[in-house]
């Protein structure tokens, strides 16, 4: 069986394609859950990765669930009774949210296609979006009987707001790459040819950056949504007094009164 991702890297930059076109990226099983956990894990650990690209195979981003799978019940969805659909739910694909929230680098979703179900809750797991004039958007689980069962309910109102997540979830409705781009669901939308080319020279402009510093924002950014301001202030504190004790800040300061270029190791 083929691996359900492909992993390129280039420089601190690596990308993730979601690769079973033939199932239009469909997660169905518990050995893509564990393959995107596992190249998280990995990528967390690699100190010379600034910038994570996740996209699909065309023609889609992510179709989301296995709708064959949830009508014969196999792959994730093979259960007896609800309390094994519900632990399959939490050890196949629920781990999948869970991984690339944590992951400390920086994530763009660049959204190649359809993105429905599951795979738009896929895209908004990253931390910036940009489309292609193809894509696709619908959180479609009411349009099948289910609810999100992946995390969307949480993810896409602090993605589109609140009223704007109550409708497409309540409706089902898909959203174009234009419709999206209005509801600030993606930062831009680029022609299908040139999107790969958009999302790396984004991944470039990020990863120029000191890393330590990528990776402490990231957190900052993820802690800010659930913590008072007191306590984030007391994180960003600490913080900002490791960061300023890097070599990174100092070549940073230096370059800038320098008039020039920094390099940065990481250190």
């Amino acid at each position: 069986m083929a691996d359900f991702l492909k992993i390129e890297q280039d420089g601190p930059v690596v990308t993730i394609t979601l690769n079973a076109p033939e199932r239009r990226n469909a997660i169905s099983s518990f050995a893509d859950c564990d393959e995107v956990e596992d190249a998280c894990r990995r990528i967390a650990r690699d100190d010379s990765l600034r910038c994570v690209i996740v996209t699909g195979a065309d023609p889609a981003f992510c179709a989301g669930g296995d709708l064959k799978g949830m009508r014969d019940r196999t792959g994730i969805m093979a259960a007896k009774n609800a309390a094994e659909m519900r632990e399959n739910y939490r050890r196949g694909i629920q781990r999948i949210p869970l991984a690339l929230w944590e992951l400390d680098l920086p994530t763009i979703a660049a959204i190649n296609g359809p993105a429905i179900g599951a795979g738009l809750d896929l895209a908004c797991m990253c931390d910036m979006r940009i489309a292609s004039e193809k894509a696709i958007f619908a959180e479609s689980f009411v349009r099948v009987g289910i609810v999100p069962g992946d995390g969307g309910a949480w993810l896409l109102p602090r993605a589109v707001g609140l009223a704007m997540a109550a409708e497409m979830s309540f409706t089902g409705d898909p959203l174009n790459a234009e419709q999206g781009l209005a509801a600030r669901l993606v930062s831009r939308v680029v022609p299908h040819a040139e999107l790969m080319a958009a999302a790396k020279e984004l991944a470039a402009r990020v990863a120029k950056n000191p890393p330590q510093v990528l990776r402490m924002t990231k957190r900052l950014l993820r802690e800010g949504q659930h913590m008072s301001l007191a306590s984030l202030l007391e994180l960003s504190a600490s913080y900002q007094a490791i960061a300023q004790e890097t070599e990174d800040h100092r070549e940073a300061v230096g370059a800038m009164l320098e008039k020039r270029q920094a390099t940065f190791t990481g250190r």
